[in-house]
């Protein structure tokens, strides 16, 4: 009984062992620095914010104007003017904070504008590596500029150069 149990165990961990998954890596810093889309999209994303937080920057400015003018007339003001003149501080401030929400927050423009330039670019890569995983039978692939956890990879496995050649830009 305990040869049988024993060979059992053993025939399980042989084809356990002769159906070994493969992986294989990709760097995804590596291929987006050889796309000229991404690199496009990113310069527009840069413009686009420059312009928007010089928007921003303005209203700042025009409230702190507001305000080291209110500091220097405050003493000739009547009580009446200092809130008047308060509120229009205050609400200067919070203007440049709802524009910078607008544009920066977690749902901004912002987020919005990279979402729709980085999407297609994303995909396209994201198909090249489904294909060249379902023509090579790799069960995993890894991406080696994100995952801290990966101590050593053989260069053997990355994909990175065949995911650039099937999307057209060879190396």
């Amino acid at each position: 009984m305990k040869k049988l149990f024993l060979t059992a165990f053993l025939f399980c961990v042989a084809v356990t062992g002769i159906q070994a998954q493969k992986y294989a890596l990709v760097d995804m810093e590596y291929i987006l620095k050889n796309i000229p889309a991404y690199e496009r999209a990113n310069e527009q994303l840069n413009q686009q914010s420059k312009r928007w937080q010089a928007e921003v920057d303005e209203i700042v400015a025009e409230a702190e104007s507001l305000y080291k003018k209110y500091q220097s007339e405050s003493a000739f003001l009547s009580d009446e003017q200092r809130v008047q003149r308060e509120e229009e501080i205050l609400a200067k401030e919070k203007e440049a904070s709802e524009l910078k929400r607008a544009y920066f927050g977690p749902q901004g423009e912002f987020y919005k504008k990279r979402e729709s330039l980085m999407a297609p670019i994303q995909d396209e890569i994201y198909t090249a590596v489904k294909e060249i995983c379902e023509a090579k039978k790799y069960s995993m692939v890894i991406d080696r500029a994100s995952a801290v956890s990966i101590i050593y990879a053989s260069p053997a496995i990355d994909i990175s150069g065949e995911v650039l050649t099937k999307l057209g830009y060879s190396e």
